[in-house]
């Protein structure tokens, strides 16, 4: 199943006007937009424009007034004084069941929501959300931050370099994707899938081009809690270019961080380390005349056992820029509320994802 864009005809609004934008939970993640937002009003207080965080919003009063207070703005215990306060734009960071009660009135008043991941709990509340965006013509983004990683952004531009000058990008054949952590005991409410997986569905349905498996199978085990803590799952996508299969493990029982990513493609391989935020492109083309010569030595039954292969392939590290990932996140939020275009992660990617994760939780516990 390939995704189609929500088309929400946002209008745009004048460049010369400032976005008033309000956050709704201002807990963990929350906390964080919101001093981002305060932090790109203190960057844009002298030019036309700009952004200013007008109100927080959080049930625990002095969560929300110690968070006002630094931020200087309004604080409110419900997300509903935020409808008469004339907001452009809002971050939801409410734990996940709450998403969808909190997005519907926004998205109803036609204030651009962006949801933290997951967008919702499960399917159902997914597509009500992807409904209401589509309904009321208001953009909806989903937070996958992930996708804002320095290491991804550069992947991008490549594709998007190797696609101008005439190529095809990197066509995938195999991903290889870890995810692994201590046990926070935080999120131990719902599954790893949701919790950690998420992030790499998200990305790895992006390198698919919006199309979600065609085939799933996993196997999770519930050790500590009552949801899966570690699961593998093995995904196979069938699209124009070939076929795809992705292996993806997520865990939160491990002794050791590791977030990494590996794609091999017909024509390129990447390696990427999310949480340094590195990775290296080796492209088939760049050593092309080394790789025909070793192979014909091969066919001719030559002893290569002395050769170096790291000598054979040119390794170009990804062009890695020092920008922040919340803040590129909330820049690119903020341009399509300015201008009335699509996210780059938009409603129907993160359904895609959702749904994908349901996929992966119903096959794991088939085995229970």
């Amino acid at each position: 199943m390939i995704r189609k864009p929500v088309q929400v005809q946002a209008i745009p609004i004048p460049a010369t006007r400032t976005l008033r934008v309000g956050v709704i939970g201002v807990g963990r993640m929350g906390r964080h937009h919101a001093r981002k937002y305060a932090q790109l009003a203190a960057k844009t207080a002298d030019q036309p424009g700009g952004v200013k965080l007008v109100a927080v919003v959080d049930r625990d009063e002095g969560r929300r007034e110690a968070v006002a207070d630094e931020c200087k703005c309004q604080a409110f215990a419900d997300e509903r004084a935020l409808l008469d306060l004339g907001l452009d734009a809002v971050s939801i960071a409410v734990p996940t069941v709450y998403h969808l009660g909190c997005a519907a009135p926004m998205l109803e008043a036609g204030i651009a929501c962006l949801i933290e991941k997951p967008l919702a709990s499960d399917v159902a509340e997914a597509q009500k959300l992807v409904d209401l965006a589509r309904t009321y013509g208001t953009i909806l983004m989903v937070g996958h931050i992930e996708r804002f990683n320095p290491a991804v952004v550069a992947l991008q531009r490549a594709q998007e370099a190797d696609v101008a000058a005439g190529g095809t990008g990197i066509v995938p054949r195999f991903i290889e994707v870890h995810r692994v952590s201590p046990m926070t005991f935080r999120s131990v409410d719902v599954s790893v899938v949701m919790d950690m997986m998420i992030h790499d569905l998200d990305v790895v349905l992006w390198l698919m081009g919006g199309s979600e498996p065609t085939s799933v199978s996993a196997s999770g085990v519930a050790v500590l809690t009552e949801h899966e803590d570690v699961c593998n799952a093995r995904l196979e996508f069938t699209r124009p270019q070939g076929k795809c299969v992705a292996n993806i493990t997520a865990s939160r029982l491990a002794f050791k961080t590791e977030r990494k990513i590996r794609i091999i493609g017909e024509n390129a391989y990447v390696s990427i380390d999310y949480a340094k935020k590195d990775g290296v492109l080796i492209r088939k083309t760049a050593n092309a005349i080394q790789m025909d010569e070793v192979r014909e030595a091969l066919r001719n039954g030559a002893d290569l056992s002395s050769l170096n292969y790291g000598e054979l392939v040119a390794i170009d590290p990804l062009q890695i820029s020092d920008a922040d990932q919340l803040e590129l996140e909330l820049t690119s939020f903020l341009d399509a509320v300015r201008t009335g275009s699509t996210p780059p992660i938009d409603a129907e990617a993160g359904f895609a994802a959702v749904r994908t994760a349901r996929r992966i939780m119903e096959e794991a516990r088939r085995a229970w």
